[in-house]
């Protein structure tokens, strides 16, 4: 659901042609690109201060949930203070962010029905997700009636939840679909290599797609995180796997791996 890989792509071809050229000026841009260049843009991006504040949160519910802090000592009901106006903010940052899911849909090219059927299910979840968070967070903030709180968090945490299952499903896809292109590119190599060709274009595209799998698998399992907290919600933290420290991990390690990607996407 994120084109990372192609970022990262696109990234790896222009810096290699800069090296080429030493007078293109494309290199000294990316060499000028300190860190709080870097950090600049990365900030501007919604997204980037969303997955910070994701971070703070669980960090915080890690440091409650491990009993590290007495319950009386004040710095704890200052954590527990924190925590739920994080969590506030998150919301507020994800206002019309449903509308990336609309254009997703409309600009949808499928190869299959089943790749169809997938991508409605997990752009149509999250999109549907992103839309009634709006309202939830409405109501955390007062202005509808909290007595329609808890109906809004379940609509939305069954719509996280289905997103993410047709969202693993269609990332499966694309690593069985990397891994038979990373198989010819080996055959074509072994043929190379038997004739005496030279193989440097093919390695390229080795590495390229190396690094494209790597960060599918890591979005697969930032979305197996974020479901396991979704199917907490579903069962208002009573399920067997819905233990306070387990969760926030969860979530910490969902945050690291989102921030991960969208670090290397600037």
């Amino acid at each position: 659901m994120e084109p990372e890989a192609s970022k990262l792509s696109s990234s790896s071809s222009s810096s290699s042609s800069s090296l080429q050229n030493p007078k293109n000026p494309i290199r000294s841009t990316i060499k000028d690109k300190d860190f709080l260049n870097h950090l600049e843009s990365y900030l501007a991006k919604r997204d980037g201060v969303d997955k910070l504040l994701k971070i703070s949160r669980y960090a915080t519910k890690i440091i409650l949930a491990s009993s590290l802090l007495p319950e009386t000592l004040p710095l704890n009901r200052r954590l527990k203070s924190f925590e739920s106006s994080v969590g506030v903010s998150r919301k507020a940052f994800r206002l019309g962010k449903f509308v990336q899911d609309v254009n997703a849909l409309r600009n949808l090219c499928f190869d299959s029905r089943e790749q169809l059927i997938l991508s409605v299910i997990a752009y149509g979840s999250e999109g549907l997700y992103y839309f009634v968070e709006q309202f939830v967070w409405l109501a955390k903030s007062g202005l509808i009636d909290a007595k329609h709180l808890r109906n809004l968090q379940k609509i939305s945490a069954w719509a996280e939840f289905i997103g993410y299952l047709g969202s693993i499903s269609l990332k499966i896809r694309d690593l069985k679909k990397i891994g038979e292109e990373e198989a010819c590119l080996r055959s074509s190599i072994e043929v190379a290599i038997v004739r005496g060709d030279e193989c440097g274009d093919q390695e390229a595209k080795i590495r390229k797609l190396r690094e494209k799998k790597f960060m599918k698998k890591l979005s697969i399992v930032q979305d197996l995180a974020d479901g396991l907290m979704a199917v907490a919600d579903i069962q208002d933290g009573k399920g067997p796997f819905s233990g306070p420290l387990l969760i926030s991990s969860a979530g910490l390690l969902s945050a690291m791996i989102s921030t991960h990607k969208n670090w290397l996407s600037c």
